[in-house]
């Protein structure tokens, strides 16, 4: 066990893990984050993806000590009110089905966007691919990255 800082959502915190315990595991065990979903272990699906300085990052396979001291974001922080426009743009075309998957997708989609507010949909397409959507609801998902793409050039 070890002591770490990592910065969550904005807020400083300080708690004791394994050097190798998953980043996906402090946040749904340790802090109490549970929309970062577990999905395959091995950051395949991308159902635990958070924002690590800004960029997407697959959290069920780095461990906190390669993440201390580091700024993460989870879906929870995205948006106080749920009104970042890529949680509005889901909204609105109604994407989740089981929603399982839809924290990750969010998340790669606002770190895409944030990197890129021009990305074209190929853009997004080539970044969430590797995603997987247990319910098939891919179009929807594409639909919703380009209207978040335009709500976001528009604002």
């Amino acid at each position: 066990m070890a002591t770490y800082q990592i910065r969550v959502n904005g807020l400083q915190r300080e708690l004791d893990a394994s050097p190798d315990m998953p980043l996906l595991w402090v946040l749904r065990d340790l802090l109490q984050l549970r929309g970062t979903k577990y999905g395959c272990g091995i950051g395949q699906c991308g159902a635990c993806t958070v924002h690590i300085e800004g960029k997407a990052a697959r959290s069920c396979s780095l461990p906190i000590a390669a993440v201390a001291d580091l700024h993460i974001t989870t879906i929870e922080g995205l948006s106080e009110e749920g009104d970042h426009p890529v949680q509005l743009a889901w909204d609105e075309l109604d994407v989740p089905q089981c929603g399982y998957c839809q924290a990750g997708h969010i998340m790669t989609v606002a770190a895409v966007l944030d990197e890129n507010p021009a990305a074209t949909q190929a853009d997004m397409e080539a970044r969430l691919r590797g995603h997987i959507c247990r319910c098939g609801t891919y179009h929807r998902i594409r639909q919703a990255a380009q209207l978040a793409a335009d709500k976001m050039r528009n604002s």
